[in-house]
């Protein structure tokens, strides 16, 4: 186990800690540790005024010690086993829980994902894609939902040998809570012949808030994102929307138009250059994957650099001018950060160092894909 394993989990737990902001304090002060002692002062500087909830050790001994009884695993993003696809995401989880096999988590990747309510057409497709992905030696991954989730796990199980590709289960709850309940078996199965994988603790409920960042794992672990049958507001869609804004390859099976359950992925087709699929010939000449994420925030930048300069000096204390700034920038319609970047005409690491005080103190929320909403006005603290 990773000796640094509980202070990065503690750091992960801690509230107002996403992604985005755990990796900026631990390229800031070199450690989980050493973050975890400068939270408070930086969340009050940011207006703060309760205390911040960080998880003592016990809290987070119960929870490595949980999950190691369950045979599962907790990989961070400092560990040779953490996903390559997924570490290069800006926003990528800081720590993942899983069972079954972490080498899964490596493979080369297709996600699967479509309506609850699919038609048996749908299903049946799905799964004969699924079984031919697995065949060539491709990892499904899909988010264990009823309907096309379901379809995809199905196929992708079907038969078990050495060679073929498998597949993992992005869940949004804990790996010891079971959702939906008809998936209890399927979920089982999973966990012993592919892998269960999630960023959520032990005994999470599922609740809406939670699923798009279930979402972010499905289009994160993938070469690419097949959508089968997906209405017009429909999470299917946002998984599609975050594999674009990463760089990733977004499929679309066509179904008919009088069908509402086909309006949206009919329309990825239509406005998002979605590639059109049939069959399994329609998928592999695009599952290229030649060069990092490149996008957004981090670009021409080190991540080092980015956070502390060029010179690779510390951030300065004196951002009460940036911080003014950032916030007149920011509103309740999230904007990219390397655009809050760009207007703000501050160092990139003072705009950053601001972002993490004011996520911390619980004023503004990173969201997937790099971008950042204000969540309270100063006034109503």
């Amino acid at each position: 186990m990773n000796p640094d394993l509980p202070a990065l989990l503690r750091l992960a737990r801690t509230g107002n800690v996403g992604p985005v902001s755990w990796r900026r304090l631990i390229a800031e002060y070199g450690s989980a540790e050493q973050a975890l002692r400068a939270l408070p002062e930086r969340a009050r500087r940011a207006g703060r005024r309760g205390p911040l909830t960080i998880p003592d050790e016990r809290a987070v001994a119960e929870e490595i010690d949980g999950v190691l009884k369950m045979g599962g695993r907790l990989i961070t993003l400092h560990d040779p086993e953490y996903p390559p696809l997924l570490a290069e995401l800006p926003d990528s989880p800081p720590v993942l829980t899983m069972l079954g096999n972490p080498a899964l988590l490596r493979a080369q990747s297709v996600g699967i994902v479509g309506a609850r309510n699919a038609s048996a057409a749908g299903m049946r497709f799905t799964e004969s894609l699924a079984t031919e992905l697995s065949q060539n030696g491709l990892t499904v991954v899909s988010g264990l939902a009823r309907g096309i989730d379901g379809a995809a796990h199905r196929g992708a199980l079907h038969g078990v040998f050495p060679d073929w590709g498998g597949t993992v289960a992005a869940i949004a709850g804990g790996i010891d809570v079971v959702y939906p309940q008809e998936h209890k078996d399927l979920q089982a199965r999973i966990a012993r012949e592919g892998a269960v994988v999630t960023e959520a603790p032990l005994g999470t409920m599922p609740q809406a808030r939670h699923f798009p960042r279930r979402n972010r794992l499905i289009a994160g672990l993938s070469l690419g994102t097949v959508v089968v049958e997906a209405a017009l507001q429909s999470g299917s869609l946002i998984t599609a929307d975050l594999a674009d804004k990463y760089s990733r390859a977004v499929f679309a099976v066509p179904g008919s138009p009088l069908d509402p359950r086909c309006r949206g992925s009919n329309n990825l087709l239509r406005s998002k250059n979605a590639h059109l699929v049939e069959n399994i010939a329609d998928i592999l000449p695009f599952l290229r994957h030649d060069t990092p994420f490149g996008g957004g925030l981090f670009s021409g930048f080190s991540e080092r650099q980015a956070l502390w300069g060029e010179d690779g000096g510390s951030v300065s204390s004196g951002l009460d001018t940036v911080r003014e700034r950032v916030l007149s920038l920011l509103s309740y319609t999230p904007v990219a950060v390397d655009e809050l970047v760009r207007h703000c005409q501050f160092s990139v690491s003072a705009v950053l160092s601001v972002l993490t005080e004011l996520e911390l103190a619980g004023r503004v929320e990173s969201l997937p894909g790099g971008a950042v909403v204000l969540l309270v006005p100063a006034e109503t603290e």
